[in-house]
């Protein structure tokens, strides 16, 4: 098994619990992390034992002995920070919104393909044991059709116009940072949408706060998808079948619901004590491992399909990114 030096490029709350399960990984070796800050950047690898530290990106990327970075900044830091290391052919897993447009999107795929480095969207829930678990139930029971999504993601955050889920310069509002779950799910089960249509709420700082979505298929299917920070409310997945109903919550440990003939069965699944960052870590390298420069699973194609989703949406809401679009 061959051990990959991973480094963190940007040290926030969601670099801490990718660290935290990466650490488990027996052939994922924390090496390096990286900040505009060096103070910020070795307190975080002295916290989670990282080999080193950088108060330059740049510097980082430099450094032979780096094998894979996990960007963890902003989404309107996403492109430049994935290009820098692609272009120093580095491999890279990217958290989601992969960028902040299609334009974005489609410049670090053509970089990725240039410079034959491995790139991926971190949309860990995929890799998830719990939506493994979903897509077999799909498969194994008779279920017909899918003719109906629901998905939620919601909390009730404090409005702070300092922080960045209000910064249009950042990409702030609930679509980039938590809308994209419900949307992911959708594009997952029944693909690009034919049809789109919002409504949207905005914060003080001009971001979207709340967002309802509503996406329409010309096979009959219908998703109805929403996110808010400004609600709370589960963050749950419903898909009605011709035959059945499956409905799960994303993040949490409950069992999974199957309802077929108004007999509901609770179904177990095994995912430890993780979140999931470790699963879609391990995927990376075993991508690696092969040579790839992207994943046959997460590709750079649904990637792709789901920001033209996301900038759909936005055109529809009215939601604008002034440095961006």
């Amino acid at each position: 098994m061959k051990t990959y030096n991973w480094a963190i490029l940007g040290c926030g709350k969601i670099a801490k619990k990718f660290a935290i399960e990466l650490a488990e990984l027996p052939n994922a070796n924390l090496y390096a992390t990286a900040s505009r800050n060096i103070d910020t950047a070795s307190n975080f690898a002295s916290e989670f034992n990282f080999e080193k530290a950088y108060g330059s990106y740049l510097e980082m990327v430099k450094d032979p002995k780096v094998d894979v970075v996990y960007i963890a900044t902003p989404h309107s830091f996403h492109k430049e920070h994935s290009l820098l290391c692609l272009e120093h052919k580095k491999a890279v897993l990217c958290e989601k919104a992969f960028a902040i447009n299609t334009k974005e999107v489609e410049q670090m795929i053509t970089s990725s393909k240039e410079n034959n480095t491995f790139l991926m969207e971190a949309f860990w829930v995929i890799f998830r044991p719990k939506f493994k678990k979903v897509q077999e139930l799909i498969s194994t029971y008779k279920l017909g059709k899918l003719k109906f999504v629901k998905s939620d993601f919601m909390f009730n955050g404090e409005f702070n116009p300092n922080n960045r889920l209000y910064n249009l310069d950042l990409g702030g509002g609930s679509l980039l940072d938590i809308g994209i779950y419900p949307i992911f799910t959708a594009l997952t089960l029944l693909g690009v949408p034919d049809s789109i249509k919002t409504v949207p709420h905005f914060s003080l700082t001009g971001s979207e706060v709340s967002i309802a979505m509503l996406f329409g298929y010309k096979n009959g299917a219908t998703a109805v998808l929403t996110s808010s920070f400004d609600a709370d409310y589960k963050n749950d997945v419903e898909l009605c079948f011709e035959n059945g109903i499956i409905s799960y919550d994303r993040f949490s440990a409950d069992p999974i619901s199957l309802k077929i003939n108004e007999k509901i069965t609770k179904i177990p699944f095994d995912n430890g004590t993780h979140l999931g960052y470790k699963f879609e870590a391990l995927h990376v390298m075993e991508c690696l491992d092969k040579n790839l420069i992207e994943s046959p699973i997460l590709s750079n194609k649904v990637s792709l399909n789901l920001i033209k989703i996301l900038d759909q949406v936005r055109k529809d809401a009215g939601i604008v990114f002034p440095n961006h679009d």
